[in-house]
């Protein structure tokens, strides 16, 4: 098994385990595009295929085939001059036959990349897929088959929640997440970047531990500077990022645009209603369709605010880069080469860094857990807000757990301690005060602050605070 993989150690483990297995596995690996699936699979497997196939983007089916038959003969040689498949049965018949001339006795890696640009129109991929598994690799005991996608909610329409001859046929799925604060921080002293944890968290704003934006960062550089190359410049790779992101996943992407752009400017998150009404889009089930596309791609999520029923859900945009876009990149657009330098420390900044640390915080929610020694406990995340119209109180993130307490957490992002003066505690109070109020909990309320740099010590945060979290526990490793 590889060694130079930052982090996914669960993952590699997974692996391993199939690699050691007695019976045959079909697993699925997905998650967003940019995430490292391709490279994980490679490297953890040092490209030791018994053979692999990647798909063509916007191919005919007939492009695909003739894709297919380079990599077979790459894979297994020019013998006998293997002709052009007919199509996917003949195709998965010609792997079939040379797979059964091998006489090693180890597992045989098979690995199908960007399976869902594979399933072109009227193809029958997917039902040939389906006899290749079926009637072939589930009854021997030494194939391993791996397939990816970025296209998360084909991987899991079409494949994982199969209702046909795929029907539970996939035996691991394995879901690849954004790096933690933890990994990019490993990730980046693999680089010889050499950023303390605000200059990591910085950058998490930003790029959301998506590591392939992470592999265009340079040493010598401050998160600053490395931000304002890659996002404001006429050539930096995130500045020309958006459009290729979207159309890459989505078929059609235009109303997936309006749905994201819709809620960024919503930092809290809208309704479905709500999103039709900003967005301009038609009311029907393409609205549903497109929502947990972005949904199942990482790009949104969908929450209950505190004691909300289902039919309140809100919709809030997550992808860290898509929210900097909107708020930065795409109103800036080569007007300012050196503008994320020249606004550093300025209200603008600070407001932006408000929320995005927000994100950051409920994109770490088991190191947060865990630093309030609730690991194990079962608990609710929420939101809440004040029905009182001049009032203003609202929690951005609230948690109700098991043993009868629940914590309501401010965050705050600053270069320096966080101060809690008089007013401020006083809105604290209030907060409180109110949410006991109106929701009439009979829980205990504990208010907990996670901050950059800490708390400074003085008589209202004594007062006040129950729990007091800072990056170093955002950044274990869980």
């Amino acid at each position: 098994m590889a060694t130079n993989i930052v982090g996914r150690i669960n993952e590699q483990a997974a692996f391993k385990s199939m690699l050691s297995a007695s019976q045959s596995d079909f697993v699925a690996v997905y998650g967003r595009i940019r995430v490292g699936k391709t490279f994980l699979i490679r490297e953890t497997f040092s490209n030791s295929f018994q053979f692999q196939l990647t798909g063509l983007a916007n191919a005919t089916m007939k492009q695909q085939l003739a894709n297919f038959h380079a990599s077979l003969t790459k894979f297994h040689g020019n013998k006998k001059q293997l002709p052009l498949a007919k199509d996917w049965f003949d195709a998965f018949q010609q792997l079939i036959a040379l797979i059964e001339k091998s006489k090693s006795t180890k597992k045989k890696v098979i690995f199908l990349d960007e399976l869902p640009w594979l399933d072109t129109s009227k193809s029958n991929f997917i039902t040939a897929l389906e006899h290749f598994w079926n009637s072939w690799a589930s009854a021997r005991k030494d194939i391993l088959l791996i397939v990816c996608g970025s296209a998360a909610s084909w991987m899991l329409n079409k494949l994982i929640n199969n209702k046909g001859g795929l029907h539970n046929r996939v035996t691991h799925k394995i879901k690849l997440e954004p790096f933690t604060l933890a990994e990019c921080e490993a990730y980046l002293k693999v680089k010889n970047i050499k950023w303390n944890t605000h200059q990591i968290v910085e950058n998490y704003m930003v790029m959301g531990g998506i590591p392939f934006y992470m592999s265009a960062l340079k040493p010598g550089m401050s998160a600053a500077q490395s931000i304002n190359e890659l996002c404001f410049t006429e050539n930096g790779l995130l500045n020309n990022e958006f459009n290729n992101l979207y159309a890459s996943l989505f078929k059609n992407a235009n109303n997936h645009i309006l749905v994201v752009e819709a809620l960024s400017k919503k930092a809290k998150g809208l309704t479905r209603e709500e999103i039709i009404k900003t967005a301009n889009l038609p009311n029907g089930g393409g609205v549903t369709k497109v929502l947990e596309e972005l949904e199942t791609s990482g790009f949104i999520r969908k929450y209950l605010p505190f004691e909300k029923n289902s039919k309140e859900a809100l919709f809030q945009l997550i992808d860290f880069y898509t929210l900097f876009y909107f708020k930065f990149i795409k109103q800036l657009k080569g007007n300012d080469e050196n503008y994320w330098l020249n606004i550093q420390d300025t209200p603008t900044h600070r407001v932006w860094a408000g929320y995005a640390f927000e994100q950051v915080c409920l994109a770490h929610l088991p190191q947060i857990k865990k630093a309030l020694g609730i690991g194990g406990i079962q608990t609710k995340v929420a939101t809440w807000r004040t029905k009182q119209a001049n009032n203003g109180a609202q929690i951005d993130l609230l948690i109700e757990r098991k043993d009868q307490i629940i914590n309501l957490c401010e965050m705050k992002f600053s270069i320096n301690e966080f101060v809690i003066d008089k007013k401020y505690a006083n809105n604290l109070r209030n907060k409180i005060g109110v949410f006991k109020q109106e929701t009439k909990t009979k829980y205990a309320v504990h208010l907990c602050m996670i901050t950059s740099n800490g708390v400074k010590k003085n008589e209202y945060a004594t007062e006040i605070i129950q729990n007091n979290i800072t990056l170093e526990s955002l950044f274990k490793n869980i």
